[in-house]
């Protein structure tokens, strides 16, 4: 099986920067022109407050916020879209909706907005994903995620920081576990498996194996019969060059 999809392509490197700028733009309008895009968040357990199940991932508070929203998001679409890239447009977009409906449903009644959500939501996926495959390269990469984004469990505990949308965060964590199930693995390039190394392997009943003993040295069965020795050794052909040294005067001298 080839391996078709850890390949690098401009997308890898377009779509998080295209991403991220689309949420740099949403704020310049907003403070340019001074927009009220909070009442387009998540407003829990109200019918208006649906809309913001679509908007509020791409609405920010301040210039921290964004910016803090923004290297993480750079980071985790270029890595989903390096190694899960016919999974990460679904990933992004069901991520947000669900994500978003279940803070809708249990979050406090106040705007939520935001792409952390979202973070969460990747980080999740990235993380159960990559154990569920048990392929060292995506195993690498879900212990990689944790190293760098490893501490943003507290933050789905309501205890931690009354400020921010835990609520938010706990469904994006949920979210992402949820499909990385849903979502098959991707296909890869499989180690070769050599007879040898298979467990139903029997040296004894192999036609090259048998001929070594336990040290490694070659051995010929007394009870073997010529033409099957003939048989083996012009399949295995071992090829010698001989050369004659001619004697020279020093040698005849000697």
């Amino acid at each position: 099986m080839s391996n078709t999809n850890f390949k690098f392509s401009n997308s890898v490197i377009g779509l998080p920067l295209f991403f991220v700028l689309f949420l740099w733009v949403v704020y310049w309008l907003q403070i340019r022109f001074d927009f009220d895009f909070y009442r387009f968040g998540i407003y829990p357990r109200d019918f208006v407050g649906l809309r913001g199940v679509l908007f509020s991932p791409f609405i920010h508070e301040n210039l921290d916020h964004l910016y803090n929203n923004s290297i993480p998001l750079l980071i985790l679409l270029a890595a989903m879209q390096f190694f899960y890239p016919k999974q990460t447009l679904g990933v992004i977009a069901y991520g947000i909706l669900f994500s978003g409906l279940i803070t809708w449903i249990v979050g406090r009644e106040n705007f939520h907005i935001g792409a952390s959500g979202l973070i969460y939501v990747l980080v999740s996926f990235i993380f159960f994903k990559g154990i569920q495959t048990k392929y060292y390269r995506l195993v690498a990469l879900s212990l990689t995620v944790i190293l760098l984004y490893g501490g943003m469990i507290w933050y789905v505990f309501p205890d931690v920081d009354q400020s921010i949308s835990w609520e938010g965060h706990l469904a994006g964590l949920i979210t992402g576990f949820v499909l990385s199930l849903f979502y098959k693995a991707p296909e890869y390039a499989k180690p070769i498996v050599y007879d040898w190394q298979r467990p139903d392997f029997d040296p004894d009943s192999d036609p090259f194996m048998k001929h070594f003993d336990e040290n490694g040295n070659f051995v010929v069965f007394p009870d073997e019969e010529e033409e099957d020795l003939g048989y083996f050794l012009s399949s295995h052909p071992v090829n010698y060059i001989v050369t004659k040294k001619e004697a020279t005067e020093e040698d005849g001298a000697q």
